[in-house]
């Protein structure tokens, strides 16, 4: 399948201004918003934030699963299926007629494939959105019970129990994140991306780092070409975690549900460059880096650990020594997963202020904006009520149902094929009016229906997760 070239013109140029916006117009942008200022290394920065989360820590455990044939495979597949679908979504920015900018994921698809698929693209995008804060909220308590249990593990001996519990930490992360929810927009946290990038490079290198000696002690190759071995589980048990394991890998690569508004932070670039353009630059850039890190670190850990790869390489135990690395790992997690909230907290946050501005207009609460000299910021007070209520909100679900891997694996699947093949595909489609039963049509069709049987698969596998822990966990009790 090979992606057509964008020919859409660049809508920038020819744009007249006059009167007093012309003095106006190195703040505004083509439609009258003010003028966007990312780059491609913004743009890139804020990709491989939404895309390294702690789930590549999980991916040990994945390839176990697997095994040494169709892990890699597997992790190489979707890494394939998540730029192409990517470059197809980034096509669908500007609308090819008029050159209206999409602004999210969801007016994108009501402008390429109309309403009622608007309505249930939005309801996925949320739901998954608002999931993955919940699942970063439970992966930062685990590496903040990590670091205290290592100091525990450090003092007193490998043996011992060193009970901690993950509800004051996951306290702990909301109350960052209300303040952090504060910062009004995608535009403004360019500087908190960037930041959690450099965390996420340098938890996973401490993690390959790790892993390879690990590797290099045990002086052999461990694992199987088919993964986990019967014995170790059931039969049973080894169909539904290889299940569980797409999830996990699929969530890995999940960040097509932010990409339009990571996109529409990019600044409008000289003739005869676009947005588009643009953005499939950042995007094979993030795809390429993640991607080589999944590989070295799903490969390195199973080849260190084998069958009994930790279901997280640095919180999980697999290392105890030097007890400092693994502290400072976890730390870049912690620093990593605050940043990533907020990239996948923002579209929720500009939907619901949006649409009450639409229906309550006059309403001072929602759209008056108070000043605060002294940091020169301004205090919108349903911003802060609603900002607040929605983090408190994605804390109490975390508290309830602190089960990382089963979670993510359940998003992953309930988000991978929905928002990153479905309807980047359809609009595809519609957009470029690709003839029905031509073998283009027959070619992304069949990579839908094909990318839909894995993602049932995974949900199976991880709802199964899910069921298994319920059945012996207590909320709010000692988890580790």
């Amino acid at each position: 399948m090979k992606m057509d070239e964008d020919n859409a013109p660049n809508y920038q140029q020819g744009f007249e201004i006059s009167g007093d916006f012309s003095s106006q117009s190195k703040f505004f942008d083509d439609d009258g918003r003010l003028k966007r200022t990312g780059t491609l290394w913004t743009a890139s920065a804020h990709i491989i934030t939404a895309v390294i989360g702690s789930g590549v820590l999980a991916l040990a455990w994945a390839t176990a699963q697997l095994g040494w044939i169709a892990g890699p495979t597997v992790l190489f597949l979707f890494s394939f299926v998540t730029y192409y679908c990517s470059c197809l979504l980034a096509s669908c920015y500007r609308d090819p007629v008029t050159g209206k900018r999409n602004y999210t994921y969801t007016e994108a698809v009501k402008s390429n494939l109309g309403g009622f698929k608007f309505k249930i693209c939005g309801f996925i995008q949320y739901f998954n959105l608002a999931g993955t804060t919940i699942g970063y909220t439970i992966a930062a308590s685990i590496s903040m019970m990590a670091i205290k249990r290592s100091s525990c593990f450090h003092e007193k001996g490998h043996d011992s129990r060193c009970g901690v519990s993950g509800t004051p930490f996951m306290v702990l992360f909301g109350a960052v994140q209300i303040f952090l929810s504060q910062i009004p927009d995608f535009h403004e946290i360019s500087w908190l991306s960037i930041v959690a990038a450099v965390m996420s490079f340098t938890y996973s290198a401490i993690g390959l780092g790790l892993g390879i000696a690990k590797f290099a002690e045990n002086g052999k190759i461990k694992g199987s070409l088919t993964g986990i071995s019967v014995g170790e589980v059931t039969q049973t048990q080894k169909i539904w975690r290889s299940f569980q394991a797409f999830g996990a890998i699929a969530f890995a690569y999940s960040y097509s549900n932010v990409l339009i508004e990571i996109e529409d932070t990019i600044k409008a670039p000289p003739p005869p460059e676009t947005e588009q353009g643009m953005m499939k630059k950042a995007t094979l850039i993030s795809v390429i880096t993640t991607s080589v890190f999944y590989m070295l670190c799903g490969c390195f850990g199973y080849a260190a650990f084998g069958d009994h790869a930790p279901g997280n390489l640095l919180t999980g135990f697999g290392f105890y020594d030097p007890f400092w690395l693994v502290d400072i790992a976890n730390v870049a997690i912690i620093v990593h997963l605050v940043g990533a909230y907020q990239v996948f907290a923002q579209p929720i946050f500009a939907f619901v202020e949006g649409s009450a501005s639409e229906y309550f207009p006059e309403s001072k609460f929602i759209t008056e904006e108070i000043h605060v000299p002294v940091v020169g910021y301004k205090l919108n007070m349903f911003r802060l009520v609603w900002r607040s209520m929605f983090v408190c909100m994605t804390t109490l679900v975390a508290m309830l149902m602190p089960f990382f891997e089963d979670v993510v694996g359940i998003l992953g699947a309930i988000g991978f094929w929905p928002l990153t093949v479905y309807f980047p595909i359809e609009m595809y489609i519609a957009q470029k009016k690709v003839p029905k039963w031509s073998r283009k049509w027959i070619c992304l069709e069949t990579l839908s229906v094909a990318c839909l049987v894995i993602s049932v698969c995974a949900a199976a596998g991880s709802v199964a997760g899910v069921i298994k822990d319920l059945q012996v966990y207590q909320p709010f009790k000692t988890m580790h």
